[in-house]
């Protein structure tokens, strides 16, 4: 059917509900004449008169009748589904796919995840926890969640967090034994906690900044990860300096289990971001996401993410 055919058939049904040509004209917006010329071609092309007209009144022929009987259905649930899309632009539902690294999954949706699904039980959410740095356009994901610093160019950026810090630590076990280092040399002569990312299986360089000037420092140690957790684990047992930001560190460290050193040495960068591309139209359920998620972000602070940085277009 082409276009011009269902807003004839359209036009008829309306006349047909309203039972005048001013009231149809005034739902459909248009002017009674259009209408008239509309039904008058409509007409034409099936070679039949579907309305009897009078001064007063206009209805169906018997054609018009039997014509009515076979497109109302169809009209009807036509109207019924532009309605279901029309709402859906106001009600969060569907498919929401997000991307996000471990440490924003268990420290900021995690904690939000029964509340958000409750109250948008139309919402299906699909998570992929991966640390690599996904293209969420080529992954058809809605929104990923990464580190400001490392955000796709085209992206609007929702921020959720505050700024990082790297904190190097250790137990006060291992610094009885071996001392702590003052200055960014002295963790040559240290056992040190590797890290290997995920993606390329290279080993992450410690970055440290120290009175404005910023320095790469590979250090040598007994064990090498890809895993936060284990990086923790292995600093209050003793095995070396692990160099992280998690916001499990500053309760180990009030408690006393691990200390800090080279504070001066430790910079700061860019906290978490949501984002999505700037040529998508944000539908109702990321925007609800959104609000759910920064308010989690806002109780989890600036000390959520647990694992180390690259300033040099390193994966997360």
């Amino acid at each position: 059917m082409r276009g011009s055919e269902f807003a004839e058939l359209s036009a008829f049904a309306a006349i047909v509900q309203h039972g005048s040509f001013v009231r149809a004209a005034a739902h459909l917006g248009v002017s009674p004449s259009a209408l008239s010329q509309t039904i008058r071609q409509l007409e034409e092309r099936l070679g039949v008169r579907l309305l009897h007209r009078t001064t007063r009144s206009v209805a169906p022929s018997e054609a018009g009748e039997r014509l009515l009987g076979r497109i109302g259905p169809a009209l009807t649930l036509l109207d019924e589904a532009v309605a279901e899309v029309r709402a859906s632009r106001e009600q969060p539902s569907g498919r929401l796919r997000i991307n996000a690294p471990r440490m924003a999954a268990t420290r900021i949706i995690a904690p939000r995840l029964g509340r958000f699904l409750s109250e948008y039980p139309d919402v299906v959410l699909d998570v992929v926890v991966e640390d690599a740095l996904t293209d969420i356009v080529a992954g058809r994901f809605d929104a990923g969640i990464r580190i400001g610093e490392r955000l796709t160019k085209g992206m609007v950026a929702v921020k959720l967090t505050g700024e990082f810090e790297m904190m190097a630590v250790a137990s006060p076990a291992y610094f009885a034994r071996h001392g702590e280092p003052k200055t960014a040399k002295d963790l040559h002569a240290h056992r040190c906690i590797n890290w290997r990312w995920p993606t390329d299986g290279s080993v992450y360089r410690w970055e440290l900044e120290h009175k404005g000037q910023e320095l790469e420092v590979a250090v040598d140690g007994p064990l090498l990860v890809n895993d936060v957790d284990l990086v923790i684990e292995a600093a209050l047992q003793g095995v070396g300096i692990a160099y992280t930001f998690d916001e499990r560190i500053y309760g180990y460290l009030a408690e006393g289990k691990l200390r800090r050193v080279l504070v001066d040495w430790s910079p700061r960068f860019p906290g978490l971001y949501l984002y999505y591309p700037s040529r998508r139209q944000i539908s109702p359920a990321l925007r609800a996401f959104i609000d759910c998620v920064r308010e989690a972000a806002a109780r989890s602070a600036s000390k959520t993410a647990p694992s180390p940085r690259a300033r040099s277009g390193r994966p997360r």
